[in-house]
């Protein structure tokens, strides 16, 4: 059957579905949120475009901070200011704290194996304690930070050769690299790229792939009836890269695997993540599935997002030159004399470069939107009725550029974070880069050691400037649309030392 056919049937059987369902159906006296009226069949599904984050907040400017939608049969509810949120997440979390599954996320039983799309459960619960307590606690990464200062020595000395050849470091290609193997010798204690090899660009292209699929609009989960055909692809899609991502983990498991069954119990063991899991699935508290669906969320959120970010803030720092010289500064007074490398334990003393991050993730969020949740129950939500079963979207782009909380929300100044204890940990509701309440990212801790070391060594020793030809304002701040909001152009700049 072609897809001419396909879609010819399928539209057959939405109209009939919709006209029965608006026959039997009473209409319901509850005040949904306010919207753009809806098209027969297919709701505001033409409101999305090509990036529905800047859709959703060009709405919420007519209707209000709080809108409804009808995506195809799928009620939506898009929150898009920070006093929603706070209300959302410190009235309803419980109500709100299961997830709407994309038809994609169904790829390999991810949604029945991944942490980050299972429901509250005792399943849900057990692998949060594991991730929270055992994986990514503050003891552990502390223990881990020699792995790190490693790859950030290797980062050095990957700028230091191009500034002497006097060739442009890619910045988002150079972080991700760096990102990756921070996380891979946490995790594994080995390193799974380098800056010379094409690896790491391979990897970078198929974490993209992953977060492409996972965010971008897909049909199936508008009409469920399609998900038995997965017309576009998408779910066959993605099961392909989860399958390559988990083989590169499998590879590393057995090969643990087969050290401890020679050595046996008497070995000494690597002590890292690696280890710890594997004595859990040894103790049966967690199936190999679980390890390697634990990983690939782990991996994604841990490299693509943090990379994307580290290219917002370095392109910010490019544009902005009196922003870059002072936090320069910052770091040269807080460092010892005799120490030309940033240590993790440095970043309490740069508030600066902290509230540069901040604002990095303000005005550039890492996901513009927090993974979608599910109403469980009926809920009145600023005034308005949530209905059962409804998916929730908090806005995080529009949240951070509501112009009710930020003065000149459309510019980069950090300096906004050094006059507020607003912080990331998901207490602040204007800024929640990572989440909130039950569902907030256990990795914040690790994902934002990474950001502030990772950014504090690519500017400590160097100027960066554009190449010949180029000025600042050439540089091209478009952005495409995935679960994360990576630049259209990567950013290129040439390094130059400080004292030259």
């Amino acid at each position: 059957m072609d897809y001419t056919t396909l879609v010819i049937i399928l539209s057959i059987m939405f109209v009939c579905f919709h006209l029965l369902k608006s026959f039997f159906t009473t209409p319901s006296s509850h005040k949904l949120p306010p919207g753009p009226k809806p098209i027969p069949i297919f709701g505001n599904i033409f409101y999305l475009g090509e990036k529905p984050h800047r859709s959703f907040a060009n709405l919420a400017k007519i209707h209000g901070p709080l809108i409804s939608l009808k995506l195809g049969s799928v009620t939506t509810i898009v929150v898009s200011s920070s006093y929603v949120a706070e209300e959302m997440f410190l009235k309803h979390d419980r109500a709100f704290a299961n997830r709407t599954i994309p038809d994609s996320i169904r790829a390999c039983d991810h949604d029945k194996l991944s942490m980050s799309w299972l429901p509250i459960s005792l399943n849900w619960r057990n692998l949060r304690k594991i991730s929270s307590v055992q994986l990514l606690s503050n003891q552990r990464l502390d223990a881990s930070q020699a792995h790190r200062q490693a790859q950030v020595e290797q980062l050095l000395a990957y700028v230091q050769d191009c500034s002497i050849k006097g060739i442009p470091v890619d910045i988002g290609r150079a972080a991700f690299t760096t990102s990756l193997n921070l996380l891979s010798n946490t995790f594994f204690s080995v390193e799974l790229a380098s800056h010379e090899s094409s690896a790491s660009q391979e990897f970078k292209q198929l974490m993209w792939n992953i977060m492409e699929e996972i965010g971008k609009p897909n049909y199936a989960d508008y009409f469920p009836i399609l998900a038995y055909v997965d017309p576009f692809g998408v779910r066959r899609r993605l099961a392909a890269y989860f399958d390559q991502l988990i083989d590169v983990f499998q590879d590393i498991i057995k090969e643990r695997q087969k050290i401890r069954l020679k050595n046996g119990s008497s070995a000494k063991q690597t002590n890292d993540i690696l280890d710890t899991l594997l004595n859990l699935h040894d103790e049966n508290e967690l199936s190999m599935g679980e390890i390697n669906h634990l990983l690939v969320d782990i991996f994604n959120a841990g490299t693509d997002t943090t990379a994307s970010t580290l290219e917002w803030a370095m392109t910010e720092l490019v544009r902005n030159p009196r922003i870059m010289g002072r936090v320069q500064h910052e770091i040269e007074q807080a460092l010892e004399k005799d120490c030309s490398s940033i240590q993790e334990a440095y970043i309490l003393k740069l508030p600066y470069l902290q509230a540069i991050i901040k604002e990095t993730l303000r005005l550039h969020p890492p996901t513009v939107f927090l993974l979608p949740r599910k109403a469980n129950i009926e809920v009145e939500l600023h005034g308005f009725t949530v209905p059962k079963n409804a998916q929730i979207l908090v806005n995080l782009w529009a949240v951070g550029r509501d112009p009710k909380v930020w003065e000149n929300p459309k510019v980069f100044i950090p300096d906004r974070f050094l006059e507020c204890d607003i912080d990331v940990k998901g207490q602040n509701f204007e800024l929640l880069p990572f989440g909130a309440g039950r569902r907030i990212c256990p990795g914040l801790g690790l994902a934002y050691r990474m950001l502030n070391l990772i950014l504090a060594t690519l500017i400590h020793n160097y100027d960066w400037k554009l190449e010949d030809g180029m000025n600042v304002n050439d540089l091209d701040m478009d952005e495409k649309f995935g679960i994360t909001l990576q630049k259209v152009v990567p950013l290129k700049v040439i390094p130059v030392p400080r004292n030259s």
